[in-house]
């Protein structure tokens, strides 16, 4: 019931995972029968498709905490319980993303030795994908919790782009040891430790060049980070727009591009990609853009699927027992 185009998007979205082939399990909707059943085929439920009844719905702009305790039959809340109860193995949601992320983290808890869950997105770079972590899950964060997220981006980075021992940077205003704040400076000395390839300080520049896999930073750096690169495919559209209406030479030439510069606004699609994965949950918990659209909501729901089948959590409760405790 969640996101700019609820249920509409979400229930077509669901239909369109089902009709592919990649699809081998089943999709259940939680929400209001009466407003899913219009973007249903008439007849019986298609196959893959079951319904469960919700009677309320926590809007975009509610207060996370007071939805969770207010409305206990709304669509995340039941839903979140059915996959902690092991009766779904997945959650997706393009609904309020407060909400998702503190139900996934009460209802589903915490892997061991994880203190806090994080987000991470993955940008195109100029040699595959760099992924940024945290992307705005925690606007403050201590030095322990950069060092968690660096091992769960690591993790996930290795098992979603097949990247072996993954190179991971600490996001910093240089690339010298010693530079920073007080966090980072504490940061950099527990990823030299931990069990992974740290590559260092990395600067801003770094994360388009691809000079590392992962990028660590705090959630507060890392949503406009996320926020600027969404930004991007418009910016150079209009650029190009811009450029064609100087002349037909100009235009014709653009026109040789048209192909390429598709392949290169494809890779910044948000939509192709689906959601995010909150990581550090016991359980698969994928947050989606609010205005998510059908293609979006079935890309989410396979990269729940794909979550699931490389057992992410497993190997990030492997990776955390080998961190020390949290001082």
């Amino acid at each position: 019931m969640g996101g700019d185009f609820a249920p509409e998007a979400a229930v077509r979205g669901a239909l369109e995972c089902v009709a592919d082939p990649r699809c081998d399990f089943g999709v259940v909707l939680f929400g209001d029968e009466q407003r899913i059943q219009p973007f249903l085929p008439a007849g019986p439920l298609p196959e893959g498709i079951t319904v469960v009844h919700t009677r309320e719905t926590i809007g975009m702009g509610e207060s996370a905490t007071t939805a969770l305790k207010s409305k206990r039959d709304s669509s995340i809340v039941r839903a979140l319980e059915a996959h902690k109860a092991g009766e779904v193995h997945g959650f997706i949601s393009a609904g309020n993303t407060g909400a998702v992320m503190a139900a996934s983290t009460l209802i589903l808890g915490r892997l061991p030795g994880v203190a806090r869950p994080t987000i991470g997105t993955f940008l195109p770079s100029q040699k595959g994908w760099t992924l940024v972590i945290d992307a705005g899950a925690n606007v403050d964060s201590k030095p322990h919790h950069l060092a968690q997220f660096g091992v769960m981006g690591a993790v996930l980075t290795e098992l979603l782009r097949g990247v072996e021992n993954p190179s991971v940077g600490l996001l910093n205003v240089g690339e010298e040891e010693g530079k920073g704040n007080e966090a980072t400076i504490e940061a950099y000395k527990l990823l030299k430790n931990a069990p992974l390839r740290f590559a260092g300080n990395v600067e801003g520049r770094d994360i388009l060049k691809g000079t590392v896999d992962v990028v660590v930073c705090d959630g507060f750096t890392g949503n406009i980070i996320l926020k600027f690169a969404e930004s991007i495919p418009g910016f150079l559209k209009a650029k190009f727009t811009e450029l064609a209406q100087r002349g037909l030479v100009a235009k014709l030439s653009l026109g040789l591009l048209r192909s390429p510069m598709r392949a290169m606004m494809k890779e910044w699609d948000y939509q192709e990609h689906g959601g995010v994965p909150l990581l550090g949950v016991n359980g698969v918990s994928i947050i989606g853009h609010g205005s998510s659209s059908p293609r979006a909501i079935k890309h989410m729901i396979l990269k729940a699927k794909e979550m699931i089948d490389r057992r992410v959590n497993e190997r990030i409760a492997e990776a955390m027992a080998t961190l020390p405790p949290a001082a």
